[in-house]
């Protein structure tokens, strides 16, 4: 049975109907008690929702929605290990990276727990050796500069993460991160560090991404070419990785491996071995707080019920505006300076898990999965694309997140931004009606033509739906708090729409395809096959590549 067959499912598409009529303003109009009823508090976090387009039906329909879907069962399967990535036969157990590790956790007859709290012992102990000075480059200097070399999960969610939390940094160390094979951003991260003060970290499930791989070369040549020697490289590189075969042929000793498991996906890795950069350049102490804020996050979605759990409500407003409200977009409005590259973290995380359009059992979806993320620090955001937000023909949701106390407190500046982002939010949902804009318009004195003239272009129709995340303050651990309550939405949301939100075989075509193409641009002559504007765009390349 499809999730659009379900009873609770078309009673949801019939509900939408009349929502569709009904303008949010309203909804507070006529409920005084509207925000406490649809906004949650934890310690440190409020969640308001209440400015989003339902009613008590609504999140009634979805909790029937959830028991018709055995939602409960796929979140104990999750947390218990069992292989819920079906199309890879996988367990997914990013959850386990930050549980309590003296507590067994057996898959497969292994103690997945151990498994964990080993890594994590030897990143804390790799950690002291490079703060102490007792590790060190080939002309016997300490280390001062980190280089990550990695893509996607294995990098968007460490610099996210240092960016964000830089202000917390207990070492005296800089951070660089080099993710795309345009060879831009290698050189000038070389260019930026002195090579016998650096250590470079290639994170690399299995040993053989080509994008991280070229960099991982590109930077081993550089180091060969001022040490002159081999060895030199066992000294500034280390490796995160499945594959110890490829890593020692590389160059790397085989205790300066930190491991990979199958059961977490890059996107979901940045409490792994993957955070090495985070545990370094912050302090190991500091990821421990990122992991115990995360955690905090797991309990609570482990035990909370459904009307006041965070991450299935943020999933159930997801699949009620795109699924069922046609809401093809959301953008992420991050209004606080140090979460810039938040959009980018959240965009691979829930477009690479949801992006798909095919159920459980491979057959079609007759409906809309998840929404293209998007979005820009808030204020920035508020001079470039709010236009479109607030009069756009397209409704986009937002989330909105910011904090009470900001990181650096300069007079007037936190106020006047949080101002604006609670003005923001006011205004996509209550806009401006045409008799409110003709009324001010006569009040400065603007004759009838006038108002006729400009009265359409300043009306903002309004019920435009959003959320607000209200932390008191961004730390390591409100930071693994708000990194798992979309971790865990996304989870919900996957459930909800019954797809398969842990592999990514999208990912997996493009790469096939560049690999074979990249053959052929070094064979010797013109290519054949493709279709005639690959074949042509191959060709036209070849020909004129070494022109300039």
């Amino acid at each position: 049975m499809t999730r659009s067959s379900l009873p609770a499912w078309q009673a949801l598409q019939k509900h939408a109907e009349d929502m569709q009529q009904q303008s949010i303003k309203a909804l507070f109009d006529t409920d005084s008690k509207r925000f406490e009823r649809f906004s949650v508090q934890r310690p440190g976090l409020l969640f308001d929702y209440s400015k989003q387009n339902i009613n008590q039906l609504t999140m009634a329909l979805f909790a029937e929605l959830a028991e018709q879907c055995q939602f409960t069962d796929w979140r104990a399967k999750m947390f218990a290990g069992e292989r819920i990535n079906i199309t890879e036969d996988r367990s997914v157990l990013h959850v386990a990276l930050r549980r309590d590790t003296s507590q067994p956790l057996l898959v497969d007859g292994t103690d997945v727990s151990q498994q964990v709290a080993e890594q994590l012992a030897k990143m804390k102990q790799f950690c002291q050796q490079v703060h102490s000075g007792q590790w060190r480059g080939y002309t016997d200097k300490p280390i001062r500069h980190i280089v990550s070399i990695g893509v996607g999960g294995s990098n968007l969610g460490p610099e996210m993460t240092t960016n964000a939390l830089k202000a917390y940094k207990t070492s005296d160390l800089t951070v660089h991160y080099a993710s795309n094979v345009d060879g831009n951003q290698i050189a000038d991260v070389l260019d930026s560090v002195d090579i016998e003060t650096t250590l470079f970290i290639i994170s690399s499930k299995t040993f053989t991404t080509s994008e991280t791989m070229t960099n991982a070369n590109t930077a081993v040549k550089h180091l060969l070419a001022a040490a002159g020697d081999k060895s030199a490289i066992a000294k500034h590189f280390v490796a995160v990785s499945t594959n110890t075969e490829k890593v020692t042929q590389f160059g790397i000793d085989a205790n300066n491996i930190f491991d990979m498991w199958d059961w977490v996906g890059g996107r979901f890795s940045l409490w792994s071995t993957i955070g090495l950069p985070i545990a370094l350049y912050l302090g190991y102490e500091q990821f421990e707080q990122l992991l115990q804020g995360a955690r905090d996050i797991d309990q609570h979605f482990q035990t909370a019920p459904l009307e006041k759990n965070i991450p299935f409500i943020m999933a159930c407003l997801s699949v009620w505006n795109c699924s069922f409200l046609n809401a093809r977009s959301q953008v992420i409005l991050p209004y606080d300076q140090v979460l810039h590259r938040l959009t980018a973290y959240l965009q691979q995380a829930e477009m690479e898990s949801n992006g798909k359009h095919v159920n459980f059992a491979g057959d079609t979806v007759d409906y809309n999965t998840v929404p293209t993320i998007w979005g820009e620090i808030g204020i920035n955001g508020q001079h470039a694309f709010y236009q479109y937000l607030h009069q756009g023909n397209n409704i986009v949701p937002a989330d909105f997140i910011g904090s009470i106390t900001p990181i650096r407190d300069i007079e007037q500046h936190h106020d006047i931004l949080i101002a604006n982002m609670f003005a923001q939010a006011e205004a996509l949902m209550c806009g401006v009606s045409e008799q409110e804009v003709r009324s001010s318009l006569a009040k400065q004195g603007k004759s009838d033509d006038e108002i006729n003239l400009i009265a359409p272009h300043k009306v903002h129709q309004g019920n435009r739906p959003s959320s607000m995340f209200l932390f008191d303050k961004i730390t390591p651990y409100s930071l693994g708090q708000l990194i798992a309550l979309y971790e865990h939405k996304i989870f919900s949301q996957g459930i909800l729409l019954e797809v398969c939100s842990f592999d990514q075989w999208g990912v997996e075509l493009g790469k096939g395809l560049a690999n074979n193409i990249h053959a052929e641009i070094l064979a010797e002559g013109e290519v054949s096959g493709h279709d005639s504007s690959t074949r042509s765009l191959i060709n036209f390349y070849k020909a004129n590549k070494n022109q300039s």
